[in-house]
């Protein structure tokens, strides 16, 4: 009955370990799916984004226009600024060059 008992005990840790092989098999075998899977939804999110800053290969051209009214009062003791009527205008265009010519060094 003893040695019925110690055998039982053997297989059952022999069924974890092989149960642990097989899962972690399987994980090596959806591996290449997964990376995949990822890096799609990686390429789906920044296409959504658009067009992105390119430091060597983006130009722009902007004219900025400020306005203001500032009213300012001066006592001996206290001085206040107020400012009515305030607005800035910005008007241009900016190109984004063609990252397909870039060279990236990582």
């Amino acid at each position: 009955m003893l040695r019925l008992l110690r055998n039982s005990k053997a297989q059952s840790t022999l069924e974890y370990a092989i149960l642990l092989v097989v899962i972690i098999l399987a994980l090596i075998g959806i591996q290449a799916y997964l990376k995949r899977g990822i890096s799609g939804r990686m390429k789906e999110s920044s296409d959504q984004i658009g067009e992105q800053f390119s430091p060597g290969y983006t130009t722009s051209n902007y004219t900025t226009t400020t306005h203001a009214v500032m009213v300012e009062n001066q006592t001996a003791w206290d001085s206040t600024t107020q400012y009515q009527n305030q607005w800035q205008q910005r008007t241009g265009s900016e190109n984004v060059g063609n990252f397909e010519v870039e060279t990236y060094s990582y």
